[in-house]
């Protein structure tokens, strides 16, 4: 079996982005503290809280070595470094942990040199910055915190603590999003030369407050001044142009990366390899088992000082269930899938799946490997909802 991911859910923040649609809220600091002795506390105590919960995990899934960490959420850049130490210490109580790749997400005006060193002192060596753009009236339309120039401050200030392997989010579609303006944060993202890149297309639906003002017709939240659709797939092909012009690897339909600097841990996800999540809403799949915790960070920590672990949604995957993912979450990986590997894994002929959108042009063969069309990488749901059919 794979080495194992962890996954840790830090579900606060200094303000709701308007494009967020996360389980996420601004609370007081003086909740940081319990939430955390809380997540050590069903960290230490997994196996009997899985039990407990019903979620059949055997011992053998703790058993494995683990080599990624991601503390997401929300913004962990928010805690006390010792709070983030105790959770890396947790971890090493309980689990054997080798060459991890460790990975905090942090947000650039958060990030200070005393902070930094504290972060590489108790072991990340990975930071993921939720930049989403470099132009700053873009960034106020949203709700962001940070400006271009926190950007500026916070990079050196990482790679002089010694973390040196750093990633950055952009989103194409944001209000008063342009072709000249996505260029600018293209161009300042390659002066900056992170290690890995991630590009996500603005996400419309209900559970952000941009979303359901732009599905209702309103002008708040600048919702009348989000690019097109159309614009949004010309700014995504424009990041693939110009990140391959500055030497990185697109490994994966939102994601790329200079060489060997591939996410470990996301790529668990997309490969379907085991990962343990832990704190309010986090996911967790292992076994066959895919398990969520309840999102309410107040209600998760009662939880847990009663000794219960907090499930929100359990289900136990079908070969069916199992299939599609190898087939949709693989297609995400710009390697593809191996169809002679996966149909001899559940006893199935692919074929009449995948010709009809090779035939469209939707899918590329080349022996036993099936990926997606390299022009059809910014419609890719589109192409899932097909496949699926």
């Amino acid at each position: 079996m794979p080495p194992l991911g962890i996954y840790v859910q830090v579900p606060f923040c200094q303000t709701k982005c308007t494009y967020c649609n996360f389980h996420t809220g601004v609370v007081s600091s003086s909740r940081f503290a319990p939430y955390i002795d809380a997540v050590c506390r069903e960290i230490r105590e997994h196996v009997e809280m899985y039990g407990g919960a019903g979620v059949a995990v055997s011992q053998a899934v703790s058993a494995l070595t683990v080599d990624s960490v991601y503390i997401g959420g929300g913004t962990p850049s928010l805690l006390d470094p010792a709070h983030i130490a105790n959770l890396l210490g947790a971890m090493r109580e309980t689990f054997a942990i080798s060459a991890p790749e460790v990975t905090l997400e942090a947000d650039p005006e958060t990030v200070e040199a005393e902070k930094a060193s504290a972060w590489f002192a108790a072991g990340v060596n990975r930071v993921s910055f939720g930049l989403q753009s470099f132009v700053d009236k873009e960034l106020a339309a949203s709700g962001r915190m940070h400006r271009r120039a926190d950007i500026d401050r916070a990079v050196p200030i990482l790679r002089a603590a010694g973390i040196c392997n750093i990633s950055f989010d952009l989103i194409a579609g944001l209000p008063h999003q342009t072709a000249a303006s996505w260029r600018q944060s293209l161009d300042e993202l390659a002066n900056l030369q992170p290690e890995h890149v991630s590009i996500y297309l603005l996400e419309i639906d209900e559970g952000s407050r941009l979303g359901l003002e732009v599905l209702q017709g309103g002008s708040r939240y600048s919702a009348r001044d989000i690019p097109s659709e159309d614009d949004m797939a010309t700014f995504y092909e424009a990041a693939q142009e110009h990140l391959q012009a500055a030497g990185y690897h697109h490994y994966e339909i939102s994601n790329w990366a200079q060489p060997g600097y591939e996410s470990r841990h996301n790529l668990k996800y997309w490969r379907r390899e085991p990962y343990l999540g832990f704190g309010a809403g986090a996911h967790s799949f292992a076994g066959g088992n895919r398990w969520a915790n309840a999102h309410d960070a107040a209600e998760y920590v009662k939880a847990i000082e009663d000794s219960r672990l907090p499930i929100e949604q359990h289900d136990i995957l079908s070969a069916e269930s199992a299939l599609e993912e190898e087939l949709f979450l693989g297609l995400r990986q710009l390697d593809g899938i191996d169809v002679s590997k996966i149909e001899r894994e559940y006893s199935v002929q692919l074929a009449s799946r995948f010709d009809p959108l090779a035939k469209l042009g939707w899918l590329e063969r080349s022996g036993n490997v099936v990926r997606l069309a390299p022009r059809k990488l910014s419609v890719s749901n589109e192409v899932f909802v097909e496949l699926m059919r």
